[in-house]
């Protein structure tokens, strides 16, 4: 069972856009007020939105991709990481959607070290909707519109999310990854089509954590796994260059990479990694 360190009730003083004809703003009632008050609207929606998805060509996709583009709600922000409501994981990767609402998503992309200060490195899994089998950081997901996921303070509804889905791919239990152990180094806006249905447009939580850590990955999630030194990173990223070996790594990853990675792996062998936080910059990349 997953444990969470405790968590308070929000009172959002923030506008909740539920779709782009809809506007409620609610600045006093708590968000479990909020979703209570609203579960019909939501349903509402989702019902909509199966329905237009029906209507698309979505006959090969992977049946538990499938269940998460639907049940799962991302947090909708806008370019300042303020909460503007939520919508589905399918909508928020729809490039028609991100280019005709400008949908920006929050999300995560956890680099876990080991003691040798190696970077475990995963490569996505053949059934993902988005940038199957590219190579990429140790995991990289979304927190959901859901209370424990959406608490501010230091970014702890961010290293909840993290820490579920590091079970979730990884097969990481919770307790040897505690929220408390991440570092928060700072954020990043990027938008990155995958083809040309889907695409990413997120403002990306970039998190450290230094573990030892049993891993046994989630085939539906993960397709391999390797740790690498910075001298292994690098031949990596020549070989993707030059197309060697079919080797392609997703377009968040090189954006740390070329960046932040290296300074900031400096930092992590060095024991000061905290000096390198910045969490009042949104880096604008796209």
């Amino acid at each position: 069972m997953l444990k969470f360190s405790p968590f308070k009730t929000i009172d959002t003083s923030l506008p909740l856009h539920w779709s782009s004809s809809f506007q409620f703003a609610s600045k006093s009632l708590p968000l479990t007020a909020q979703i209570s008050t609203f579960a019909g609207l939501t349903l509402r929606r989702r019902s909509f939105t199966t329905i237009t998805a029906a209507m698309g060509d979505d006959s090969g996709m992977d049946a538990v991709q499938r269940r998460l583009m639907f049940d799962d709600e991302c947090i909708l922000v806008d370019e300042n990481d303020i909460v503007l409501g939520h919508d589905t994981k399918y909508n928020c990767h729809l490039m028609e959607k991100i280019e005709k609402d400008n949908l920006l998503h929050r999300a995560f992309s956890v680099f876990l070290f080991n003691s040798k200060y190696e970077l475990l490195l995963q490569q996505r899994s053949e059934t993902k909707v988005t940038f199957p089998l590219v190579w990429t950081n140790t995991c990289c997901s979304h927190p959901l519109y859901r209370e424990s996921e959406l608490i501010p303070e230091n970014a702890l509804g961010v290293r909840n999310a993290a820490q579920r889905k590091l079970l979730d791919e990884l097969g990481i239990p919770a307790e040897d990854v505690p929220v408390d152990e991440f570092t928060t180094l700072g954020r990043m806006l990027y938008k990155a089509p995958s083809d040309g249905k889907w695409g990413e447009h997120e403002v990306d939580y970039l998190l450290f954590l230094v573990r030892d850590v049993a891993v046994n990955p989630n085939p539906d999630e993960v397709a391999d796994i390797r740790y690498v030194n910075q001298e292994e990173l690098k031949e990596l990223l020549r070989k993707a260059d030059a197309g060697e070996e079919g080797l392609k790594l997703s377009p968040w990853f090189r954006l740390v990479v070329d960046n932040f990675l290296f300074k900031w792996w400096d930092h992590v062998q060095k024991g000061t990694l905290n000096e390198a936080i910045d969490m009042k910059t949104i880096h604008k990349l796209v």
